[in-house]
């Protein structure tokens, strides 16, 4: 299993890990499988969406935050909102890797989703041959 370290600098934000993901595959020498990257935190998700315009990630944010204001909820640590938005990208995605890269669309990137930071994060990825 691999790990990796993200650093986040706002409370939202979409960052892309694309890169880092491709990154690992290359040195897993997985050339026929899939993985899967894994995020374990509750006010944290990850998700594939577009990645050649960036405001599509700014269009993103700002939705969840008209969908989800962060109003007052019950949960006193004053962070429902994130783990809401969290449920909803999910905790989780498995990619297909075939000829040793990931299989993605045309458009499509990873993005590991912050809604609580800024923190330190771990996003982990399991490769399955």
């Amino acid at each position: 299993m691999v790990v990796l370290e993200i650093n986040t600098p706002t409370r939202e934000v979409m960052v892309d890990i694309t890169d880092m993901v491709m990154q690992e595959i290359k040195k897993s020498g997985v050339v026929d499988g899939a993985c899967v990257i894994f995020v374990p935190h509750t006010t944290a998700g990850i998700t594939i969406n577009e990645n050649a315009d960036p405001t599509v990630r700014e269009d993103i944010m700002a939705a969840l935050e008209k969908i989800i204001p962060n109003i007052r909820f019950k949960h006193m640590e004053g962070n429902s909102d994130a783990h809401i938005k969290a449920s909803l990208m999910g905790s989780s995605v498995t990619l297909i890797i075939e000829n040793g890269k990931p299989f993605l669309g045309t458009w499509q990137g990873i993005y590991f989703c912050e809604f609580d930071g800024p923190r330190r994060r771990r996003v982990y990825i399991k490769f399955l041959k």
